[in-house]
């Protein structure tokens, strides 16, 4: 039986926290919000906890942890050292969505790291996870709780729905609020490198570190360097067909795919900006609002719901867009949207 309990988003009672913490030192799996999505936490430095997390999410073995602590001081016992840059980088944006990879110690077991020399960490923000880990007292290991490549959970419904009686325990404060992963950016090598993007975007990293740069894509059969960097990830079980490009041509191929579609008696789903309701409505099924695309914060918080909602419609499809939004969340969405089409990508 998994366990699920409410607590207040800002004032988490003290007790609940307690147990969910004893719950972790003693190996078992408790899944808590964060300000991104919710994660799946375990006792990072606890072999036999961590591969129990890997079996609950049918995750591969080569697609690495975060691992995740309440300050900068608790990184000496995870990391080789910690570099300057590190520290820059956590003094700007410590605590929050931010992922920072360094070279790790000794202490670190290997199946957190895929077997590289490297660990991912960050310090969360959300108030239930910070009073979570300074509880447990231990570095705490949480991918995304969710099974592997579903779309990640932004609230407690969407863990139980993959991982009720898999796992210990649920925290639920309800919704996250940034709703897309951190941001992963690699500082054990020079240049530093983005491995994964998300809300903290190219612009505002290159304040620290102005020659960063940006991960090409990786062999899927190799350790990742980070995680989100399969080429299918966050998809719903429903095909999804995505569509880049300018507004105007984008709908106009969407059209064109679903009428084509229709007349093949296929039930087709949409995902839809509020922009686009009425342009898609006479020939959708199904239509699942995503919120105003000039909006992309919005867009980011909805996402992984509305793309569990389309998953329900129970279509043979799923159509949509991606945003035509440049700034560091349109990237992050759109990175997140290509991975959970698997490669289904038409362009103009």
């Amino acid at each position: 039986m998994t366990e699920v309990l409410r607590v207040d988003l800002t004032n988490p009672d003290p007790d609940i926290i307690a147990r969910a913490a004893a719950c972790l030192r003693r190996g078992g799996l408790v899944a808590f919000p964060t300000e991104t999505v919710y994660g799946l936490g375990v006792h990072a430095l606890d072999s036999a906890a961590v591969l129990n997390l890997f079996a609950a999410k049918e995750r591969p073995a080569n697609d690495p942890l975060i691992v995740h602590v309440t300050s900068v001081d608790d990184l000496a016992l995870l990391v080789a050292e910690v570099p300057a840059t590190a520290r820059e980088l956590a003094a700007r944006f410590w605590p929050g969505p931010l992922t920072i990879v360094m070279r790790r110690s000794a202490a670190v077991p290997d199946a957190v790291t895929a077997g590289l020399a490297t660990v991912a960490i960050r310090v969360p923000s959300h108030p239930v996870a910070r009073a979570l880990i300074a509880a447990a007292r231990i570095p705490v290991a949480a991918p995304s709780a969710n099974l592997f490549s579903r779309p990640s959970p932004t609230a407690a419904a969407h863990v139980m729905a993959d991982l009720g009686g898999r796992i210990d325990m649920i925290l639920d404060a309800g919704p996250t609020h940034v709703g897309v992963e951190s941001t992963v950016v690699d500082v054990s090598q020079d240049p530093p490198v983005i491995l994964r993007p998300g809300v903290i975007g190219f612009d505002l990293l290159r304040t620290v570190m102005p020659h960063v740069g940006v991960l090409s894509d990786q062999p899927a059969e190799v350790a990742m360097p980070s995680p989100g960097l399969l080429t299918r990830h966050y998809s719903p079980h429903t095909p999804l067909l995505l569509y880049e490009g300018s507004r105007a041509a984008s709908l106009a191929l969407m059209e064109r795919d679903a009428r084509h579609s229709i007349d093949e008696g296929k039930r087709v789903v949409v995902l839809a900006f509020a922009e686009d309701i009425e342009r898609v409505e006479p020939w959708a099924a199904q239509v699942v609002r995503l919120g105003n695309e000039a909006n992309s914060a919005e867009v980011a918080a909805r996402l992984y719901a509305a793309l569990r909602e389309a998953d329900a419609c129970r279509g043979d499809v799923i159509l949509m867009r991606t945003l035509t939004s440049t700034d560091a969340l349109g990237i992050a969405i759109g990175d997140r949207l290509r991975r959970a089409a698997a490669g289904r990508v038409v362009r103009e």
